[in-house]
């Protein structure tokens, strides 16, 4: 702040803010500093130090407040020869605009003895709060703060229904469920008209600007969200189970309309950046990352089982592998596969948890590089996929490997 100083300045006040610096205090002055032009100003400063989790200082916040008003005018070459109530005059009413903010503002059913604001600013204790941490932002009514208390536990639901989503919707278009199950077809019902409203309140929530402001401008939060996650959002939302649900749906379009429900997995982009900060403390990267795993070799093991049983019937002649991982499983549990001669397809197989719980076991053991062998790949499109999961094993250890280092 020495670009700041001039020749009327304190240096006695000067030395004691450099020292509030050094040794990292929280403390308070009033002094006189120059603007660009070189007209005198008073400022009364307060500087608090912030600390983060380790207790080590980060960062400095200072608060500059105008209080020109209330000093005696400062003599300068514009105003040689004026009379004291004139430089009085002229200092007041440059600065009116500090005045209104530091009038007192009581409310209804407030005691009028109430701390003033302008008692707040000249005060020297160095207890006082910033402004900001004193008062809640002016919004409109319909406008909610991104970080009140509704809006916090609000997202904590999306948040907790993005994992359930991210979850049951790899199964569901794996394995072609189909809702005829009333509860879940009533539980994914839910969800959407949730999401639904998540949208409408997103138009209606407050952001942080590029400069670290609160926007509240209801137009500027609109064009942000439609800028940002509204077609995501959107596509979310969309009740592909309940047009599933229906028996009349064509086969084509019902897969259609299961595959666009992996859309919503892109929602957890937003569960990683409120996740973000957590990543500070050990015992939260350690949850972060069982979860994160645990979500991955769920996600492959959906895949696995899609590649199978695609690749299960030979195309051209309709004759089952009998090297298949799905037809030995369905061997070992006494389920086999059978020809249906009036439909003329294959029925029968393992029932989907014998099916899941195989699959998840496989990508498990692929992941961790163990792989006891007993489920391997037959086909080309399995082996590429199994190199693959191999090769995402390799990078999570070297990821481990260079994290300790």
């Amino acid at each position: 702040m020495d670009f700041m100083y001039g020749e009327l300045t304190d240096k006695d006040t000067t030395e004691k803010m450099r020292l509030t610096f050094e040794n990292y205090e929280m403390n308070s002055f009033e002094i006189l500093m120059y603007k660009k032009n070189r007209t005198p100003v008073w400022f009364f400063v307060k500087i608090a130090p912030i600390r983060n989790e380790q207790e080590k200082v980060v960062l400095f916040l200072c608060t500059f407040s105008d209080i020109t008003a209330f000093k005696q005018p400062i003599e300068d070459d514009s105003s040689k020869g004026w009379g004291k109530f004139a430089r009085l005059t002229r200092a007041l009413t440059s600065s009116r605009g500090v005045l209104q903010q530091l009038q007192p503002t009581v409310h209804k059913g407030e005691n009028v003895h109430k701390h003033s604001r302008l008692a707040e600013v000249l005060q020297l204790g160095s207890d006082i709060l910033p402004q900001y941490k004193q008062e809640t932002p002016k919004t409109p009514p319909h406008i909610i703060l991104h970080y009140c208390l509704f809006k916090t536990t609000w997202d904590w639901v999306i948040l907790i229904l993005t994992f359930y989503t991210a979850i049951m919707v790899p199964y569901n278009v794996s394995f072609k469920m189909k809702q005829n199950n009333v509860t879940w077809l009533v539980v994914d019902s839910i969800v959407d008209v949730i999401f639904l409203v998540d949208i409408v309140l997103n138009f209606h929530t407050t952001f942080v600007g590029p400069a670290g402001e609160v926007i509240s401008d209801p137009k500027l939060i609109r064009m942000n969200y439609l800028k940002t996650w509204f077609v995501i959002d959107l596509l979310s939302c969309l009740p592909y189970d309940v047009i599933n649900a229906f028996e009349n749906v064509d086969e084509g379009i019902s897969s259609l309309f299961s595959s666009l429900k992996v859309v919503r997995l892109l929602r957890l982009g937003r569960v990683a950046r409120k996740l973000d900060h957590y990543i500070e403390y050990g015992a939260a990267v350690l949850v972060l990352l069982v979860c994160v795993f645990g979500l991955a070799a769920h996600w492959l093991a959906c895949i696995w089982y899609s590649i199978g049983y695609y690749e299960i019937i030979d195309e051209e002649t309709n004759i089952i592998r009998k090297d298949s991982w799905l037809y030995i499983l369905a061997e070992t549990v006494g389920s086999p596969y059978y020809y249906n001669d009036s439909s003329g397809n294959w029925d029968g197989g393992p029932n989907n948890d014998s099916v899941y719980i195989t699959s998840l076991y496989f990508t498990m053991t692929s992941l961790t590089s163990i792989g006891f062998g007993n489920i391997a790949p037959t086909t080309d499109g399995e082996k590429i996929f199994a190199v693959a999961m191999m090769m995402i094993g390799c990078d999570k250890y070297f990821w481990q490997y260079s994290y300790r280092i």
